[in-house]
């Protein structure tokens, strides 16, 4: 059986940039489908796996969201300010346990339960990074903090709570347009995660 193992062989691997994260132009040989070989340049921007969640609340119908400027989103015509679930990368953490990090960090609520339900490449044409997806119920007490991220790395963050059905709007008309955002908010959206749980009377 042909695997990318045996399909792929490194000519020559070069360092662009290790500023903030890894940039590498690497050469490989590509084995094609009929058999050939070809010669690839291809570059990747390694800046290590991140987490994202979905903070909601059944009850309220209301979902935690962050809003924040990025910088690539502005120099591509938009005004750069994107509204996002909470998210941040790994670092040295295990996903569940960095995703709790940022949740205080950024929006200064101490989730109880969060619940991972994907792993996705995002933008695998050129970066490395792996998003682990969770989703998490919030209660009003579980706030300890204003939030807003740490000043020391430019993060600016506000934090918005949001009606649920508003937010599947602002996916519908573009005012949310980040690609972790539309996905978690679908996700509860099929698996209806704001439904209200009906409780069953006990057996007599």
């Amino acid at each position: 059986m042909i695997t990318p193992d045996n399909r792929i062989r490194i000519v020559e691997e070069k360092l662009l940039s290790d500023n903030w994260a890894i940039l590498k132009r690497t050469t490989l040989d590509y084995q094609r489908s009929d058999g050939s070989w070809q010669t690839l340049v291809r570059e990747t921007y390694d800046r290590g796996n991140g987490a994202t969640i979905l903070l909601y609340n059944r009850q309220r119908q209301t979902v935690i969201l962050t809003r924040q400027f990025r910088y690539p989103a502005y120099v591509n015509g938009h005004h750069g300010y994107l509204i996002e679930t909470c998210g941040g990368l790994l670092d040295k953490d295990d996903p569940e346990t960095a995703i709790r990090h940022e949740v205080e960090q950024e929006t200064g609520y101490a989730v109880k339960n969060v619940q991972k339900v994907l792993e996705i490449f995002m933008s695998p044409g050129s970066v490395t990074e792996r998003v682990y997806f969770f989703t998490g119920e919030y209660e009003a007490d579980d706030r300890r903090s204003e939030g807003g991220g740490l000043f020391d790395e430019g993060e600016d963050i506000g934090v918005l709570e949001i009606p649920f059905a508003q937010a599947m709007a602002m996916v519908e008309n573009g005012d949310i347009a980040d690609g972790k955002t539309v996905i978690l908010l679908q996700y509860a959206q099929i698996h209806g995660l704001m439904e209200q749980r009906v409780l069953q009377p006990p057996s007599p």
